[in-house]
C-alpha cells in the first residue's frame, strides 16, 4: 500500500536533518527535504542510506532467551521473556538490595523513552543505578559548559549563525566528515570571507579547507588554548568591559596563563609560534568570531578542564552572547542533546534538574505522583556502573536500551568480561547487536520510522520524528516494553506508552528547569519547524540564543576557571610508540 510522504528527521547524527519518507509497493524512498533549516536539501551518505535498516534481513521480530548461560539463545513468547525479567529484578532486589538492578540507556532514545527510562528506573525499581553512552562523549562539554554557564546546551545559537561569524575556530572537530551538510554554512561564511583555523593533529578534509591549521601534539589542546588566552592579553584583545560586567574569576586565569608564553607553548604542543600568533591575532581582531569544541578535544583524562581553557578564551574575547560569535561545541549522538537533559543520567532528573536539589525532587515527584523522600539519590556514572558489574555492591540484573555497551565502551574487553558476571542481562534492540548476543533476555523492539517521539537536536531545537511504517507485527516499542514491565513489578505508578502523552507528562516535569519544555507541543514543532528551548509556556516563542542578557548562574555571570596543562595519561612509549586519534 502506498502512503503519503512523512516528513520526518535522520536517525544518525545530532543534526537531525529534515528528511522525507514515502512507502510505495513495500518499498521506503527517502529524500532531503529542500526547506528544512538545518539541512536545507543536504543529506550525507548515512542519511541517505538511513532506509536500509528498515527491512534489514537479520530484523528481530521475537524475544529471544537462553536457559543457561553456556546455552544459545533461542525464540520465546513475550510471556515467558518478560517473566524471566520480571524474576530477575525481583531476584537481585531480594538478595542484593534495590541498586542491584541497573538501567544503561543511549542517546539515540527519543526524549519520551529517555525521559521514561529515567521514571521506570526510579519509580518502578527504586533504584540509584541508571546512566547513558553520552558519558562516553559528550560528558566533558556538558560539565565544562554547565561549570561556565551554569547550562548545557551544544550550541547556544542556531547552527545558521554560524555563516555570520568573520572567524570561526574549530577544535578537534572535523564536520566535513562528521556533519556534511552543516558544511554549508562555514562555506557561505568563507564566500563571504571569513576566515577558519582549525585545531587538529591531522591534515583532515576540515583543515584543508582552513585559512589556518594548527597541528599539536595530541592531549596538548589546553596548553594551547591558555597560549592564545596569554597573547589575547598581551596585545590587548580582551573585552575588558564584556568581563567586568557579565564574568567573574578572570584575575585567577590571568595569572594562570601569564606563563604560558608562545615558546613554552611550542615546546609542548609542537605548534610553531608564529602560527599560534596569527591565530590570536586572527581571533583578537575579528568583530564577530566562534570557537567550536568536538570530541577530539574533549575525550581526554583533562578533557573537562580542555573545554574550559577554550571556554575562558572565548569569554577573555567577549563572545558568548554577542550576534554572529560565541562558544558552542558540537554534539554527536542524533539525540546527544534531549538525551542528556531529561533522566537518564545517574545525577539528573527532567528539564537538567539536579537530582540532589530538593527542590527539584519535589517537583518532579509531584509529577510522578510521588513521595520525594523514595526517590533514590543519585547512582554512579556510566563507566564505574559497568566496572562493578556482577560484583558486591554493584548491578547484579541490567537493562539497557539503544545502546551496544561490549563495544562503544571504553575499555571494551573489561566490560565484557564484567557483563558475563551478571546474573541476569537483558537487552532491547531491533538486530542481535553485540552486546544482545550477550544477553540472558533480548526483547525485540521499534525502530526509528516505526514510531513517533521528539528529538533535540545539536541546536536545542526539538524536532518531531513521525511514524512513517508500521513495525513487524507484535513488536512493540521501548515505551510500551516499559509500561508492560512496570506492570509486571507490580509499579502503582502509571506509564504511558503513547509518545504524546508521554511528551505532556515530560513537560510538566521540566516546567521551570533549566531545560523547561513546558511551552513546546507536538503542534508547535510541526507547524514552527522545531521549537528551542527553553521554552517555558506556549505564548513564548522558544530560545534560539542564549546568553543575549545574562548566563544561566545564579547571579547571571559567566565563570572563568584556571586550569593548567597536564600530561595525557598515557604517552608514546618503547612498547607502544603510537598515538591514536579518532
Amino acid at each position: 500500500m502506498d502512503r503519503r510522504p512523512t516528513l520526518t528527521h535522520c536517525p544518525y547524527c545530532s543534526l537531525q536533518c529534515g528528511i522525507t519518507l514515502r512507502v510505495a509497493h513495500d518499498r521506503v524512498h527517502l529524500a532531503p527535504q529542500e526547506d528544512f533549516p538545518t539541512n536545507r536539501g543536504g543529506l550525507c551518505s548515512k542519511g541517505w542510506n538511513a532506509a536500509e535498516l528498515l527491512d534489514h534481513p537479520q530484523r528481530l521480530t521475537e524475544p529471544l532467551v537462553r536457559d543457561r548461560r553456556d546455552a544459545p539463545l533461542r525464540p520465546t513468547t513475550w510471556d515467558d521473556a518478560l517473566d524471566r525479567v520480571t524474576r530477575a529484578v525481583h531476584r537481585s532486589q531480594r538478595n542484593h538490595g534495590p541498586d542491584a538492578v541497573g538501567c544503561f540507556g543511549g542517546g539515540g532514545l527519543t526524549n519520551e523513552k529517555a525521559y521514561q527510562l529515567g521514571k521506570f528506573a526510579r519509580v518502578a525499581l527504586g533504584t540509584s543505578q541508571i546512566d547513558y553512552n553520552g558519558r562516553f562523549c559528550m560528558s566533558s562539554a556538558a560539565a565544562a559548559t554547565t561549570r561556565a554557564f551554569g547550562i548545557d546546551r551544544g550550541l547556544p545559537f542556531p547552527l545558521a549563525d554560524i555563516a555570520a561569524a568573520d572567524v570561526v575556530l574549530l577544535v578537534g572537530a572535523n564536520p566535513a566528515d562528521t556533519m556534511p551538510p552543516a558544511m554549508q554554512w562555514f562555506d557561505e561564511g568563507r564566500s563571504r570571507g571569513a576566515t577558519h583555523i582549525t585545531i587538529d593533529p591531522r591534515r583532515s578534509p576540515t583543515a584543508r579547507g582552513s585559512k589556518l591549521h594548527l597541528q599539536p601534539v595530541p592531549g596538548t589542546d589546553l596548553a594551547l588554548a591558555n597560549g592564545l588566552l596569554h597573547l589575547a592579553i598581551r596585545y590587548g584583545h580582551v573585552d575588558t568591559d564584556y568581563i567586568a560586567e557579565r564574568t567573574c574569576g578572570f584575575e585567577q586565569v590571568r595569572r594562570v596563563v601569564r606563563s604560558y608564553w608562545p615558546d613554552r607553548v611550542e615546546r609542548i604542543t609542537g605548534v610553531p609560534a608564529a602560527q599560534l600568533d596569527e591565530a590570536a591575532r586572527l581571533l583578537g581582531e575579528a568583530s564577530t568570531a566562534m570557537v567550536l569544541t568536538a570530541r577530539g578535544a574533549e575525550q581526554h583524562s583533562n578533557g573537562t578542564d580542555t573545554a574550559l581553557a577554550f571556554i575562558n578564551l572565548a569569554l577573555a574575547l567577549g563572545l558568548p552572547g554577542r550576534s554572529g560569535s560565541g562558544f558552542a561545541t558540537l554534539t554527536g549522538q542524533g539525540n546527544g542533546q534531549g538525551g542528556r537533559e531529561h533522566g537518564q543520567k545517574a545525577d539528573q532528573l527532567p528539564g537538567y534538574r539536579r537530582l540532589d536539589d530538593p527542590q527539584a525532587r519535589a517537583h518532579v515527584a509531584a509529577v510522578w505522583g510521588v513521595d520525594p523522600d523514595s526517590l533514590p539519590g543519585p547512582g554512579t556514572s556510566a563507566y564505574e556502573m559497568l566496572d562493578r558489574l556482577g560484583t558486591d555492591g554493584g548491578v547484579r540484573t541490567l537493562l539497557v536500551f539503544a545502546s551496544n555497551i561490549a563495544v562503544s565502551a571504553p575499555h571494551a574487553t573489561h566490560v565484557t568480561q564484567r557483563l558475563a558476571g551478571l546474573d541476569c542481562l537483558v537487552v532491547s534492540d531491533f538486530v542481535l547487536s553485540e552486546t544482545a548476543a550477550l544477553a540472558d533476555v533480548v526483547l525485540p523492539c521499534t525502530q526509528w520510522a516505526e514510531e513517533e517521539g521528539t528529538l533535540t537536536n545539536l541546536e536545542g531545537r526539538v524536532l518531531l520524528r513521525r511514524k512513517a511504517l508500521d513495525p513487524p507485527t507484535g513488536v512493540p516499542s521501548d515505551l510500551q516494553i516499559l509500561r508492560i514491565l512496570a506492570e509486571r513489578l507490580s509499579c502503582r505508578v502509571t506509564f504511558a506508552d503513547r509518545p504524546r502523552e508521554v511528551f505532556d507528562e515530560l513537560r510538566a516535569a521540566s516546567a521551570g528547569g533549566l531545560a523547561d519544555y513546558a511551552g513546546i507541543t507536538y503542534d508547535r514543532i510541526a507547524a514552527e519547524q522545531g521549537v528551542f528551548w527553553p521554552c517555558p509556556d506556549e505564548r513564548h516563542p522558544g530560545t534560539p540564543r542564549l546568553f543575549a542578557d545574562r548566563f544561566a548562574t545564579p547571579d547571571g555571570r559567566a565563570r572563568f576557571h584556571p586550569v593548567e596543562h597536564r600530561d595525557p595519561a598515557e604517552i608514546p612509549d618503547e612498547q607502544y610508540p603510537y598515538y591514536l586519534s579518532t
